[in-house]
């Protein structure tokens, strides 16, 4: 949507030319591309740009998908990205970069997400729930928003949370990553009056049925102010939480 509205306010001010115009928005609201088609208005519609998802995706459809999202936006974001289609991806495009730790390939994306106000504080139960973590702090920091990372700080050992109480009232949205039991999102939403997104994960024994006993934890939450989100779904509680920052700053689009 950034280049839309340059394009639009360089021909309003006469630097573009209706020719230009008309060509970039020829492949509006969605481009084909071979068997994939990218969707170039759904920043439009909801305020995010298309993010696009790898598995089942072939190496080539995703650089004509990473292409398409770099001419309409000047960024791409994707996601569950294998190690070695990141290093086919950072080798085709690079001004990108891969993040293993997150699954997550991006070029481009918001210079805001440096700065040093934190607006999402993303929790993590432990060390096994990393990798969800960083999907969800990686899609809000390529959206432009500040995530401040508490990693590591479960019920196993609860005064490690308690340290960082005063960082959950200076962020807007806190996504809180649990497998196990998962009862930290309760916890946490104890503790603070911010809406609390929580994440159960794969992560813990045979008991925890590869995620469904967090979840139901977390439905059941005794703490009120508790959303929860599908298992493993880092990229799912992003989504939520960029909508309700967006809303709490005045409508700021992605």
């Amino acid at each position: 949507m950034d280049k839309l509205h340059q394009m639009l306010e360089g021909y309003r001010r006469g630097r573009v030319s209706k020719r230009d115009l008309l060509a970039y928005l020829k492949d509006l609201p969605f481009e084909r591309l071979g068997r994939v088609t990218f969707d170039a208005h759904r920043a439009l519609r909801t305020g995010m740009k298309e993010v696009l998802y790898a598995p089942g995706k072939s190496r080539e459809q995703l650089a004509r998908l990473v292409r398409g999202s770099l001419k309409a936006h000047g960024s791409a974001l994707v996601t569950r990205v294998d190690p070695e289609t990141g290093r086919f991806l950072a080798r085709r495009f690079r001004k990108g970069r891969y993040r293993r730790g997150g699954r997550i390939f991006s070029c481009g994306g918001a210079a805001v997400g440096r700065k040093r106000t934190k607006d999402v504080a993303v929790i993590t139960a432990g060390a096994a729930d990393e990798s969800v973590a960083e999907e969800a702090a990686l899609t809000l920091e390529h959206q432009g928003w500040g995530v401040e990372r508490i990693y590591d700080v479960g019920v196993a050992g609860i005064h490690r949370l308690l340290g960082h109480v005063h960082a959950f009232e200076s962020s807007s949205v806190i996504i809180v990553v649990a497998g196990m039991e998962g009862a930290l999102a309760s916890v946490v939403a104890g503790l603070t009056s911010r809406p609390v997104l929580a994440v159960p994960t794969s992560a813990g024994y045979g008991a925890s049925f590869g995620g469904i006993a967090p979840l139901l934890s977390m439905l059941n939450a005794c703490a009120g102010g508790v959303g929860v989100v599908n298992i493993d779904s880092g990229f799912g509680a992003a989504c939520v939480a960029h909508r309700i920052c967006s809303l709490m700053s005045g409508g700021r689009d992605g």
